[in-house]
């Protein structure tokens, strides 16, 4: 479909050089932060995109495989920071970026939180509990993971404080 094709060069040619440096920046920081690359990139994209953008669209502007694309936009939404929408006159899925920054950034603490800090957390008070239990545990360890676990319950604390200011 010529129509297609030629929506799809517009969008690619649409990029800038501040684009293009924006994205390509957002994907190094995602290996950072322990994101694969091309779902930083896709974030990147859809965040600074006025108009939600279908695979398609990510597979010609990002140039990378539909599957790379397909996994990257559900890994996206499980995070809650972009959302599926439908476009009037297309029946492929569309996709937008929680555009609120505080937004986006609250979204992202929550679910690190889940994924990181509550499964250390609750690790943390098992092994204090079977510490006390276990000799052969030394109280130098114990100590330590008291210390740990006391940081923990603390910051959380201080995140649910945070998590209820308004973005």
């Amino acid at each position: 479909d010529r129509t297609t094709v030629a929506a799809k060069d517009t969008l690619s040619m649409q990029l800038s050089e501040t684009s293009q440096k924006f994205i390509l920046h957002w994907g190094e920081m995602g290996i950072r932060w322990g994101i694969n690359r091309t779902v930083a990139q896709i974030h990147a994209l859809l965040f600074i995109s006025e108009k939600p953008l279908n695979a398609d669209d990510l597979v010609e502007t990002l140039e990378v495989a539909r599957s790379n694309v397909s996994s990257s936009l559900k890994e996206l939404q499980g995070w809650g920071i972009i959302r599926r929408v439908h476009v009037m006159g297309d029946s492929r899925d569309h996709f937008e970026s929680v555009k609120d920054v505080w937004e986006t950034f609250r979204l992202v603490l929550d679910e690190r939180k889940k994924r990181e800090v509550d499964p250390t957390q609750r690790l943390l008070h098992e092994c204090i509990v079977e510490a006390e239990k276990d000799a052969a545990t030394d109280k130098y360890t114990e100590q330590r993971l008291r210390e740990l676990a006391e940081f923990f319950d603390i910051t959380t604390a201080w995140y649910g404080q945070i998590r209820q200011w308004p973005t």
